[in-house]
C-alpha cells in the first residue's frame, strides 16, 4: 500500500515569556514526531489534551511553521513554494472539533460548502453549484436543494458537522484531517457521524488522520494508531495490537480510563495505572517517568521506539505483562 503522507522528525516549540521577571517557559508541542499514512488508511493520533495532536495537523497543513522536520505528500516534499502549498491545501482538508465555530454563521450553507471550490478556482459557478448539491447528498443532508439556502443556526449540531464534512469533501481530497470530529456531538449521533465518515472513506479511498482522546471511537474507526504524550509518539502500530496488548505504560493508562457500559462498574473500584505527577525534571529522559508506576533508574535516558513485532513500536525500557 502506497504512502500518501509522511512526516519526519517534526519539531515545534513554543516559548512563553515569564511575567514579573519569571523565566521563560519552552513548551515542546511536537518533539521529533515521525509517522506515515497509507493510501486509503485511517491513522489515529491519540493522547490527552495538550499532547500535541492538533499542532501536528496545523503543521501538516502549513498553517503554522515548522521549527524543523519534513513533510512529504504523494512522494513529494512540501516546502513553502506556492505550488506545493496549494497542492497540500487542496488535497488535505480539515474537519474541526467545533461545528459551531468552524463555519461562518453569516454565510448560507451553499456558500460555505462552495467556498473551497471558489478559493481554488474550480469550475464554473454552475459546476460549483452542482458539486455542492452532490456532496450534501453524500453526507445525507436532505433535501439538499433546501439545505443550501439555510444558515448554520437553522441546523442542529450534527447537521452542522455534516456541513463541515461536505465542505471537506467538495475538493475531492486524498487526505482528511479530522480533529475530534464527534467529541462535541450528542452521544446519540456520534455513531451516525462515524458510520458516515467510514462509508465515505471506503467509497472514495480517502486517507484519514483521526485525532482523538477517545480510544473507543478510535478503535471503531481506525486501522493504525500513534499514541502521543507531551509531543512525542510513545507507541505506534496496528490499532488492535496496540489496544489489546499495549507495550507502553501511558497507553495502558489510557485504556484503563475507557468507560465500560457495565452496571457493575457503579460499585467497582476503578484502577487506572498511572501516578500523580511527581516533582521530577522530565526535560531529559522519558517524559512519562514522573507519572509511571513502573519507572526504573534507566528512565533518566530517553528511550527510542523499538519494534515488538511487525509494525508495532514502543518507547519504553520496561517490559509490560
Amino acid at each position: 500500500m502506497n504512502e500518501i503522507l509522511k512526516v519526519e522528525h517534526l519539531k515545534k516549540y513554543f516559548t512563553k515569556k515569564g511575567m514579573f521577571g519569571a523565566k521563560s517557559i519552552t513548551v515542546k508541542a511536537t518533539d521529533d514526531v515521525s509517522f506515515s499514512v497509507r493510501q486509503g488508511e485511517v491513522f489515529v493520533l491519540a493522547g490527552e489534551s495538550g499532547s500535541g495532536k492538533s499542532t501536528i495537523a496545523k503543521l501538516i497543513l502549513k498553517s503554522i511553521e515548522l521549527d524543523s522536520g519534513k513533510i512529504f505528500f504523494d512522494g513529494q516534499e512540501i516546502d513553502d513554494q506556492k505550488e506545493n502549498l496549494e497542492k497540500i491545501r487542496m488535497n488535505c482538508q480539515m474537519i474541526h472539533q467545533d461545528p459551531y465555530d468552524s463555519i461562518n454563521p453569516r454565510m448560507k450553507i451553499g456558500q460555505i460548502v462552495s467556498e473551497p471550490l471558489e478559493i481554488h478556482k474550480i469550475g464554473s459557478k454552475e459546476d460549483r453549484d452542482k458539486r455542492v448539491i452532490d456532496v450534501l447528498h453524500e453526507v445525507k443532508l436532505e433535501p439538499a436543494e433546501d439545505i443550501v439556502k439555510r444558515y448554520p443556526h437553522m441546523l442542529s449540531g450534527g447537521q452542522r458537522q455534516r456541513v463541515v464534512l461536505a465542505r471537506a469533501l467538495a475538493l475531492k481530497p486524498k487526505v482528511i484531517l479530522a480533529d475530534e470530529p464527534v467529541s462535541m456531538l450528542d452521544v446519540s449521533i456520534r455513531a451516525e457521524m462515524l458510520e458516515l465518515m467510514q462509508e465515505l472513506q471506503k467509497k472514495y479511498n480517502i486517507s484519514f488522520i483521526y485525532i482523538t482522546h477517545d480510544l473507543a471511537t478510535a478503535r471503531y474507526f481506525g486501522q493504525r494508531i500513534g499514541i502521543l504524550y507531551k509531543g512525542k509518539i510513545v507507541e505506534i502500530g496496528p490499532i488492535d495490537q496496540v489496544l489489546t496488548k499495549p507495550r507502553h505504560p501511558y497507553t495502558q493508562a489510557l485504556i484503563d480510563a475507557i468507560s465500560q457500559p457495565d452496571p457493575e462498574n457503579l460499585h467497582r473500584e476503578r484502577k487506572i495505572r498511572i501516578n500523580e505527577p511527581a516533582s521530577i525534571d522530565t526535560e531529559h529522559g522519558c517524559k512519562f517517568r514522573d507519572r509511571c508506576p513502573y519507572a526504573i533508574e534507566k528512565c533518566v535516558e530517553e528511550p527510542d521506539l523499538k519494534m515488538t513485532n511487525e509494525d508495532h513500536y514502543f518507547a519504553c525500557f520496561v517490559k509490560l505483562d
